[in-house]
């Protein structure tokens, strides 16, 4: 068994979409960055691929890379998990928690984990995501940004198998 943890930040922008966890969320500021700048999706990509010491995000998809250019965050997400089948690893659980004073979230949670859950291959139970507010303090409070943390746990083929 393996643990991972990833987190990502993006500043709020005019003219931006603001997408999380592949879902388009009217609000009157997106996400700025290189891709289409989904937090949650990049933060469970740096979990995944920190458990399995495959690197980060950054590492495999780089901003300097015009490839890259408004890229889906979950396609992104998609080939992550293809990285962790090729060398074996199974994901057993993902738990995720978007930092956001601003829009509120609950409504397209549920669209959230059903995107990310596909994108994984996994089932809907197998990943959870939350939100919450900084109750007006930090950077996120101030609605400047929005940020998220993610932890997974995978497996390898042999995990659980006696010797």
């Amino acid at each position: 068994m393996r643990i991972g943890h990833g987190y990502d930040v993006h500043r709020l922008a005019t003219g931006r979409k603001l997408i999380l966890g592949g879902v388009d969320i009217p609000f009157e500021k997106g996400l700025l960055g290189h891709s289409d700048a989904d937090v949650l999706a990049h933060a469970i990509s740096d979990a995944l691929l920190g458990a399995a010491a495959l690197g980060d995000i950054g590492g495999h998809f780089p901003d300097t890379d015009p490839t890259y250019k408004n890229a889906d965050s979950l396609l992104l997400l998609s080939k992550v998990c293809g990285l962790l089948e090729e060398k074996n690893y199974k994901i057993e659980n993902i738990d995720a928690t978007i930092i956001a004073q601003a829009p509120k979230l609950k409504p397209y949670i549920e669209k959230m984990r059903k995107n990310l859950a596909a994108a994984c291959k996994i089932g809907f139970d197998q990943i959870s995501v939350k939100a919450t507010t900084e109750e007006e303090l930090g950077f996120s409070g101030a609605g400047e940004g929005i940020a998220a943390h993610a932890v997974c746990i995978i497996m390898s083929a042999g995990d659980g198998q006696k010797a």
